[in-house]
């Protein structure tokens, strides 16, 4: 983007001194005018009243509220000015409100959870769906077709669907869909998601592995060979599923590998980078600190200025200045991906280090960014809370 974006505010003319700019209104959706300012682009919308709250330009539709990603969901469009939630689904807690479930949202006013088969999709206009993979392509097959839907779970990621059934343990059921569907790695594929239908949200670990790895592959910077990635997440990245090996006293003070060799983000990952480089690359290891090998001539100073370009005007990726090592601290709660570059002390070698919150730019972020893409709206909307801390 190579202007800046400003989204719900209520903007007076009357601030501006006469001869200091130049403005012009282009109409752009009910009661927004955009602005041309000095160049850059301002997005007005007249402030709203506390009677109109409810009234948003886009019904949102959100399918699995009761889970991780759903309640971030929430959270994030609680301060979005077009988007409502008219429609919740959750099969195990239908018929209770969200704030019973998550009591941090008790604040919302949001519709009661039901289940699936009972959903009226006769007022939504687009779909979060945040259901556990294997069981979306049905659901997603017998929406109305008018919908918009992002989907964030696993079940559309893959263009082959051999490669689906090979990982997931079961045969696709949608193969038309996934047809149709785009990988919505927003900074990526920007123009993709803008004519959409169906996005398939990326995974928390692809996405920190191929913000970074992507625009250095495409540029030739790096070898394809031995890209070797270790990768660690919160708990949080596992769902609320009761699961033994996810309780406190298993998890706390300590750290430990998971889906060693066989991890179901690989062929996600594997995808991707080899869609950059057009040809096949495998990667090694899945325990986002990733070891590169640079091309012939190529230094590490090459490696930082080729991110640098790629991302000096996008909105949440940022790349660190020299020497300043990303912490995951730093983006909590964010929509954030930060990222640095560090010599190795192998000649030839460089450490990339990528960082993000897995429930949002992991996640739930990503997925809002992807739906205001496909709706027209800056993509920033809704997103510009600041990280966490401490």
């Amino acid at each position: 983007m190579s202007t800046a974006t400003f989204n719900s505010i209520c903007f007076n003319q009357g601030y501006l001194r006469k001869g200091e700019v130049k403005i012009s209104k282009v109409k752009n959706r009910n009661q927004r005018v955009k602005f041309y300012v000095g160049g850059a682009s301002v997005l007005s919308t007249k402030c709203m009243q506390s009677s109109e709250k409810n009234k948003k330009e886009v019904r949102i539709g959100l399918l699995g509220a009761s889970g991780y990603t759903g309640a971030e969901i929430v959270r994030l469009l609680a301060n979005h000015p077009y988007f409502g939630i008219t429609l919740m689904t959750a099969d195990r807690k239908a018929g209770q409100s969200m704030g019973s479930v998550f009591p941090h949202l008790i604040t919302q006013d949001l519709p009661t959870m039901v289940s699936v088969k009972d959903a009226d999709f006769s007022s939504v206009d687009a779909v979060f769906c945040c259901l556990p993979h294997g069981t979306t392509q049905d659901i997603i097959k017998g929406l109305p077709r008018h919908l918009k839907i992002v989907d964030l779970s696993a079940d559309f990621r893959l263009r082959d669907i051999a490669e689906y059934e090979e990982w997931y343990g079961q045969p696709h059921s949608a193969s038309d869909l996934q047809k149709e569907a785009v990988y919505g790695l927003t900074e990526i594929s920007r123009e993709d998601v803008k004519n959409a239908r169906l996005v398939a949200n990326p995974g928390c670990y692809p996405t920190s592995i191929q913000l970074p790895l992507v625009p250095l592959i495409k540029a030739k910077l790096i070898e394809h060979r031995n890209i070797i990635i270790d990768s660690k997440s919160g708990v949080s990245g596992a769902g609320r599923g009761a699961k033994e090996a996810n309780l406190y006293s298993e998890i706390a003070e300590g750290i430990y590998s998971y889906g060693v060799t066989k991890h179901r983000h690989v062929p996600e990952i594997e995808q991707g980078l080899s869609d950059a480089a057009q040809s096949k690359i495998n990667i090694r290891g899945m325990q986002s600190t990733i070891y590169v090998e640079m091309s012939q001539g190529v230094t590490m100073e090459d490696l930082y200025q080729q991110l640098r370009k790629s991302y000096e005007d996008e909105e949440f990726v940022k790349l660190l200045d020299k020497g300043v090592v990303p912490r995951t601290h730093n983006v909590r709660g964010s929509n954030y991906c930060f990222m640095n570059v560090f010599p190795d002390r192998i000649p030839g070698r460089a450490i990339i280090i990528s960082v993000i919150d897995n429930l949002v730019k992991g996640a739930s972020g990503q997925a809002l960014q992807n739906l205001n893409i496909m709706l027209g709206y800056p993509e920033n909307t809704g997103l510009l809370y600041q990280p966490l801390f401490p």
